[in-house]
């Protein structure tokens, strides 16, 4: 008899702590699109493999400002979520109010300081402890083209300089083609001038000049030609950009109207869910003198302070599952970006992404590899919102002379 219930209480005792290991995590995402919202399911998958309840707070649209705002007064009031998606300066800022936890012996255990480019890892640390946890990597310095208008026009390689892509664009204008595919808002002309200070001054006058905002850069012969060259760019646009969507402008390139695209990883999602195939319909190469840097995006969630036990435990294991290698593979196959785990096998990914890869890696290791000041991970974002003003007014007005842009970006770069 004293057996038996000797039995039945661990039995009880065991049934308790997997109860008090088991927990719920709430995530605040933007992952609704087709391909992400797959990835969603993914990680929710996992998390319910271990026994955890997940609670989804997906908000549509890129993380708007009303998302914050439900963010803020949650946390204001003592009840945030799990964790949120949230990236680059913006991270510290949430760090600094006190109320994300620290994620070190997570990081510890995984191995994540191994597992990550430092550049990569500092972005997601305050003070020197983990407080986020990287999904994946965009790169952002991408040159897209359509291969039946480079054909069409007679262009017989992608333009590894500014002085090559010119000598394409006048082809491809000749052809009576539109030579840049561009879209009229300002993120997307921001996007096309970091590509083109990073081509024209290199991956350390970038880093001068867009994420130390450095006066003598900013006010540099360098500078002066970058704006000059992001000048020329606009001229081989076509009428109907103003106002135009990224996605359409893509769209350009996929039917042949259009050469060239100066866009982000993602343009290559348009691409294969038109069943374009990369190599043959569209060619990718780095932006024009940056093929040996990367300006990387990285989409990470940052992870409260909470107070329950068993939340704590299911909010580790989201974070341990966020960087493993099967979520970080069935995400990044999904979303058109790469994984941001070093030493990933890439056997599964298409040509574009496995170069992307390859010049991540050999990037992390020669400074080349670059925050994007256009998506958010390099300065704060007021400096960030006053620059890219100045840079579309420059784009949108023939009559803003170069020296003027550069003392209004010098002006910008101070907001705080």
């Amino acid at each position: 008899m004293f057996k038996l219930s000797k039995l039945a209480a661990l039995a009880v005792a065991a049934g308790a702590a997997l109860t008090a290991q088991a927990g719920e995590v709430e995530v605040l995402h933007y992952w609704t699109s087709g391909g992400e919202a797959k990835s969603a399911a993914e990680l929710k998958k996992m998390m319910q493999a271990k026994g955890h309840t997940w609670r989804d707070f997906a908000v549509a649209g890129g993380g708007g400002d009303s998302a914050m705002t439900v963010l803020k007064s949650r946390v204001v009031s003592g009840n945030p979520p799990s964790a949120a998606q949230v990236k680059g300066p913006a991270i510290q800022e949430w760090a600094a109010e006190g109320v994300l936890a620290n994620m070190d012996s997570v990081a510890k255990a995984e191995k994540w300081d191994e597992s990550l480019p430092k550049v990569v890892a500092d972005v997601m640390k305050y003070k020197g402890s983990y407080v986020a946890a990287p999904v994946n990597v965009h790169r952002v310095n991408w040159l897209w083209a359509s291969s039946d208008a480079l054909k069409k026009a007679g262009v017989a390689a992608m333009p590894k300089t500014w002085d090559e892509f010119f000598a394409a664009a006048d082809k491809l204008k000749a052809a009576g083609l539109i030579p840049v595919a561009h879209g009229g808002q300002n993120w997307q002309d921001f996007t096309t001038f970091e590509s083109v200070v990073l081509g024209v001054g290199g991956a350390k006058f970038y880093q001068d000049a867009l994420v130390k905002l450095d006066d003598k850069a900013l006010g540099s012969d360098t500078m002066k030609k970058s704006l000059e060259t992001f000048r020329r760019v606009k001229s081989y646009t076509d009428p109907g950009s103003p106002g135009r969507d990224w996605n359409l402008a893509t769209a350009l390139l996929i039917q042949g109207k259009a050469g060239f695209q100066l866009m982000g990883d993602w343009a290559k999602g348009e691409f294969v869910a038109a069943g374009k195939v990369p190599g043959k319909d569209f060619m990718c190469a780095a932006a024009p003198g940056t093929a040996s840097s990367f300006t990387f995006n990285v989409d990470s969630f940052i992870l409260f302070k909470l107070k329950d036990a068993s939340a704590q435990k299911a909010q580790s294991d989201l974070a341990a599952a966020i960087m493993s290698p099967e979520f970080q593979e069935v995400f990044n196959l999904n979303k058109g970006s790469i994984p941001v785990r070093l030493g990933m096998k890439m056997d599964k990914f298409d040509d574009c992404a496995r170069l992307s890869s390859k010049d991540f890696v050999e990037s992390a290791k020669t400074g080349g590899l670059v925050p994007s000041i256009a998506h958010g991970m390099a300065v704060a974002p007021a400096a960030e919102g006053a620059i890219k003003d100045v840079v579309s007014q420059f784009w949108n007005d023939d009559k803003i002379s170069v020296a003027d842009a550069m003392k209004k970006i010098a002006q910008a770069a101070k907001t705080r």
